[in-house]
């Protein structure tokens, strides 16, 4: 909200000495956020001119343009510029006449632009100065010919300094207004809340007498909603006055149009500038129509379905059945509360204006503005809750300054109103409740006092006060917040800064533990996290949320950011793949990436979503909560990997080292030993993952994971170059399976005796699985087993492999001997060769 100080003066004692920086410090102090300071980009000296003659002197190229003698300060003083007191100035206007009195920018001023002024050569002559337009000063769009000071009914010596005379030299402060406070939408919101700041007196330009605000019965106003929204009526008031002969060519004048400049608003004419005016002083948006186009009286309704209006801004819009219209005989003429319609709006032509002030319901008109994608000044302040007591104030105020301005004649019979019972809300406040709450030992006097002086009307009962709460605040619906209003007041400094005691023994859970040690770890392994948007195709799913690549249940979103990707992902390597992509096209070929967050994993056949909201306020049952656990698909937490380009950089004496399973698996391990579980990798086949280049990664023999190299038609359709390899682990079930301790082993301070042994078994059987049944029948004394060598050739039978495992045991009460650790060995081989009918390799 921009706010003119010399408007904002007008209705509270503002020092002379209080600089814009001092009004704002005082209007945050009462919560209100600075945005900015606004001052016109004049510099003088621009002053009144008076036209002394001038010459028409046609040019080659077809222009004709005025030497002109132009009196620029009084006779026998120089002028403001240090020159004389004529000057001679080149004009290509040609709407002023001798004896008229316009604005000159003498040399060494500036103009908004910035476009400085300085004498110069043109046409043959010594232009000294120039003489402005309307637009050219940022007083309007008129840029057809030059200011003429009588059009404003301005009469002022010449060398009179123009920028205080049109009141260019005003500045404003901007503010942020929040939601919840759309009454500080107004230089009479900004205003009291200075006052509340400050102590100056306020001046409400909201009360004016009851005899002044009751217009006429002559002009008929109905409200017909068939279908309020939450049962609220779309139009609670609805004023209308009437202003005859007026005439829309007078000129606005120009300490309005500087003052709707500086508030951000462009001026329209003098009939559409003073609706905008009050407006900006009231909060309260206002709609004049042309009287003599409108076709009987009017009626407030909802759309029907298919209706269409054209708007002000030449649109033609389809309506919705919840879209509040004005109407007439002829049908709709305006979207309430939003925009007015072109067939009735003011214009050149208009001589008779029906003013319309009324209070909309806001959440009908916020869905409005938002449906048609038509954001106003007007529905800024509906949806955000305007005072209805000052409906009647606004409409008598317009007409008041149409009849001053527009040279109107105000009708005092004809005019109409509608309106029910302004309702307000009573509230009661315990006494010490605003002390509990805030933490400041306020007195009962601070407290009465401080919401008295925001409207309020308080009286004190037994338990404390009853409140009945002012018709300009609809957000003060309960004792909380008229808690908050009294810490405004009295000013957040007063609440003291206390830094919160944690309860002892609270902390991270064991799964939040584990999930943030295996980020560190990977982190100090060299890998950068990447977070990623959970958005996806369902192609992508199916192919990396499958072995198989077949068709896999996913979640849609019914609204997506992105219509491509509407899908919740099932995997979090086509993330990591589309940042890759992201940074390889940035120049960034060396990647070593991880994410770690929820995928959502829905089961077939199951319907999820409900409509079954709980109470605001209350704790749901553990029954409630479990109905709303069912009713989203299970989303635990993944942790994946993705490698490409080298680990290690070329560098003298050394070549670079590529990315391959090795690092993959060095990085899974990582995991592993953050999470305190032991992981195991057996090959397999996946739909994305290059055969005899993929595994799935176990733990106790439940998978949890996979690991690969992408086939390269999948990196070419990600467009990444290379080998890319990847690693995707269920994090939450690692964790679960690690326990809630990690506990480490003790170390044995006797010596290992190490073995080798070469296993022939089935090409077809895994080396993981060989492994396992190995070590389950070597029993304690194997502290290690390792595959060293997995050999295929000649010496041993078609569709055989040898696999060469290095063993490492200990006791950890004693020296093994040689026999302890064969025969621990030969265990091993016996439980081989009963699962998988291994033999020894001589």
């Amino acid at each position: 909200m921009r706010v003119p100080l010399s408007w904002l003066r007008e209705y509270v004692d503002v020092a002379p000495e209080a600089t814009p920086e001092d009004v704002l410090a005082s209007l945050v102090s009462v919560g209100f956020e600075e945005e900015d300071i606004f001052r016109s980009e004049l510099q003088g000296p621009i002053v009144v001119g008076e036209v002394l003659e001038f010459v028409e002197e046609p040019q080659k190229n077809g222009k004709t343009i005025r030497w002109c003698q132009v009196r620029v300060a009084p006779d026998g003083e120089n002028a403001a510029d240090g020159g004389d007191a004529v000057h001679g100035i080149v004009c290509g206007a040609g709407n002023f006449f001798p004896g008229d009195k316009v604005v000159v920018t003498l040399p060494g001023s500036v103009l908004p632009g910035p476009f400085p002024i300085a004498a110069r050569k043109t046409y043959g002559h010594i232009s000294d100065g120039m003489i402005a337009s309307a637009r050219e000063l940022g007083l309007g769009d008129e840029h057809d010919g030059i200011l003429r000071l009588v059009e404003l009914g301005i009469d002022a010596p010449a060398g009179t300094d123009a920028i205080g005379l049109l009141g260019l030299d005003d500045v404003a402060v901007d503010v942020n207004v929040t939601p919840d406070r759309g009454y500080a939408l107004s230089i009479r919101g900004i205003a009291r809340e200075y006052s509340h700041a400050t102590g100056a007196a306020f001046r409400d330009p909201g009360l004016r007498a009851e005899t002044e605000l009751a217009p006429g019965t002559g002009f008929p106003v109905a409200v017909n909603d068939e279908a309020p929204i939450r049962g609220r009526v779309g139009a609670s008031e609805f004023i209308v006055r009437v202003v005859r002969d007026v005439d829309p060519t007078k000129p606005t004048p120009a300490w309005m149009i500087a003052r709707l400049t500086l508030a951000g608003i462009r001026s329209l004419g003098i009939l559409i500038d003073i609706t905008n005016y009050v407006m900006i002083e009231l909060g309260q948006p206002i709609h004049g129509y042309d009287l003599d186009t409108l076709q009987g009286g009017i009626v407030v309704r909802r759309a029907t379905a298919g209706e269409k209006l054209e708007t002000l801004d030449g649109k033609l819009r389809t309506l919705d059945p919840e879209d509040l219209l004005i109407t007439d005989d002829s049908g709709a003429i305006g979207l309430a509360g939003v925009m007015g319609g072109g067939p009735t709006e003011m214009s050149a032509s208009t001589r008779n204006v029906l003013i319309e002030a009324a209070t909309f319901d806001t959440v009908t008109i916020a869905r409005s503005a938002r449906r048609h994608k038509l954001p106003s000044e007007a529905s800024r302040r509906f949806e955000r809750g305007v005072d209805p007591a000052v409906a009647a104030v606004a409409a008598r105020r317009v007409a008041d300054l149409m009849v001053q301005y527009a040279g109107g004649t105000l009708d005092e019979s004809f005019g109409g109103s509608l309106g029910n019972d302004i309702a307000r809300t009573r509230i009661t406040l315990p006494r010490l409740f605003v002390n509990g709450l805030i933490g400041v030992d306020y007195t009962d006097e601070e407290v009465a006092s401080s919401l008295a002086l925001i409207g309020a009307d308080v009286t004190g009962v037994d338990a404390g006060w009853s409140v009945v709460t002012p018709t300009w605040r609809p957000d003060l619906t309960d004792k909380w917040t008229l808690a908050e209003e009294v810490a405004r007041i009295q000013g957040y400094d007063r609440i003291p800064s206390v830094l919160p005691v944690p309860p002892s023994g609270r902390g991270f859970t064991p799964a939040q533990q584990g999930r943030r040690r295996v980020a560190n770890a990977l982190a100090a392994a060299g890998f950068v996290e990447t977070p990623s948007f959970g958005f996806t195709t369902a192609e992508q799913n199916n192919l990396h949320g499958s072995a198989s690549g077949a068709s896999v249940p996913s979640m849609k979103l019914a609204n997506p950011l992105d219509g491509q990707a509407p899908f919740l992902r099932r995997s979090l390597i086509p993330g990591l793949l589309q940042i890759a992509h992201r940074n390889l096209s940035r120049g960034f070929t060396d990647l070593a990436l991880f994410e770690s967050g929820s995928v959502f994993l829905p089961k077939e056949g199951v319907q999820y979503g409900t409509a079954f909201i709980p109470p605001l306020a209350v704790r749901p049952s553990a029954s409630t909560l479990a109905e709303l656990d069912e009713s989203i698909p299970p989303q635990p937490r993944f942790v994946a990997m993705l490698l490409t380009g080298n680990v290690v950089a070329k560098q003298p004496g050394h070549p670079a080292v590529g990315a391959d399973l090795g690092h993959a698996l060095d990085a899974v391990r990582t995991v592993a030993s953050a999470a305190g579980v032991s992981i195991d990798v057996m090959q397999s086949k996946r739909a994305a993952l290059h055969p005899g280049r993929a595994g799935t990664l176990t733990v106790d023999g439940r998978e949890v994971g996979c690991i690969g190299e992408l086939l390269p038609s999948v990196s070419q359709a990600a467009d990444l170059p290379g080998r890319v390899i990847v690693a995707e682990l269920n994090l939450d079930l690692v964790i679960s399976l690690a326990g809630e301790k990690v506990v480490a082993g003790s170390l044995s301070g006797f010596p290992a005796a190490t073995q080798d042994v070469s296993l022939v078994v089935d090409i077809d059987v895994p080396a993981a699985e060989v492994r396992s049944a190995f070590a389950d029948g070597a029993g304690e004394l194997l502290e290690a087993v390792r595959l060293v060598d997995d050999y295929r050739g000649q010496g041993l039978p078609e569709g055989a492999k040898s696999l060469t495992f290095a063993l490492r045991f200990r006791a950890g009460d004693r020296t093994l001997t040689a026999a302890d650790a064969t025969e621990a060995k030969l265990a091993g081989v016996t439980a081989v060769a009963e699962r998988f009918g291994a033999t020894l390799r001589e």
